[in-house]
């Protein structure tokens, strides 16, 4: 049986001290290890009209770790997401993505060389509305090579039990609170197998049970497949869960990027100001 949370997805060659070195071609036989950030942005400026939304912004997410990006509606933070798909351009800067420069990329190239490596999980769940949730699940692993039925549904109700959805893998979107789509986003999203997700406030406009439930099943993905993450978001306590490195934005500038601790510490009056309204909801950690 094959596992289907391990297929391939390249990586560094594996060399052979002891191989025959005649006719050594060392661009046929060496790739470059993996970049140490797998997303970064430099200098990155975007506006809209005359409304400059981000105004230099600049941050590294390291490979495995979980980056989340903070602050009030409407300051950028959806819309670094978009910039590192390739869903819009930037103005000015630079986007690099796996170690690659992805700035001036065309549509193709992305598709090719960076949405096939990386998903994101959109705030509406995005769901196919025909396809039951067992179907919208298995829909990135359809017609893969070397994968068979069984293989396919053994995934399907492994990462359903993970995300807990076993009991509507048979029901249609239409029939899923807002919540539940987007585990079951979660779970398509996995089914690709990335090197890196991007969540896009995933506890918006749902209720704070649901809120914390949603942040405890994204947690458990964390600590289970160590995936590349960005987590866009003004929960404080979701952050709190699963920041490695916080980026905050004001008024499309970064005003914090580094570890939680430094922001909840932080003496700054705005970002103070921040965390004492989000504090007014208390936290829930819970399993439905």
């Amino acid at each position: 049986m094959t596992d289907v949370l391990k297929i391939s997805r390249g990586g560094p060659t594996n060399l052979n001290p002891d191989r025959d070195w005649t006719g050594f071609n060392p661009a046929e036989t060496f790739t470059l290890p993996p970049a140490t950030n797998f997303f970064e942005f430099r200098e990155v400026c975007k506006a809209f009209d005359e409304r400059l939304v981000l105004d230099h912004v600049s941050f590294t997410v390291k490979r495995g770790e979980t980056c989340v990006i903070m602050g009030r509606s409407g300051v950028g933070k959806s819309v670094s997401l978009k910039h590192l798909m390739g869903f819009l351009k930037a103005d000015s800067g630079r986007i690099i993505v796996d170690g690659e420069d992805v700035t001036d990329f065309s549509e193709a190239e992305f598709v090719e060389k960076v949405r096939s490596k990386v998903t994101m999980v959109f705030q509406s769940g995005a769901l196919f509305d025909s396809l039951t949730v067992r179907e919208n699940i298995s829909f990135p692993l359809d017609g893969q090579p070397g994968l068979t039925f069984e293989d396919v549904d053994e995934y399907v109700i492994k990462i359903a039990h993970m995300l807990e959805v076993e009991a509507v893998l048979d029901k249609l979107p239409s029939e899923l609170s807002t919540g539940m789509k987007r585990a079951v986003a979660i779970g398509r999203a996995f089914a690709q197998n990335p090197e890196a997700i991007l969540y896009d406030e995933p506890t918006t406009m749902v209720d704070p049970i649901m809120a914390g439930h949603m942040g405890d099943l994204i947690h458990r993905l964390k600590q289970a497949f160590h995936k590349t993450s960005i987590v866009v978001t003004h929960d404080t306590h979701l952050a709190k869960r699963l920041a490695d490195t916080v980026v905050f934005l004001q008024e499309g500038r970064v005003t914090y990027f580094g570890p939680w601790a430094g922001f909840e510490n932080s003496n700054d009056s705005f970002l103070k100001n921040f965390r004492m309204q989000d504090e007014l909801i208390p936290a829930l950690d819970v399993t439905l």
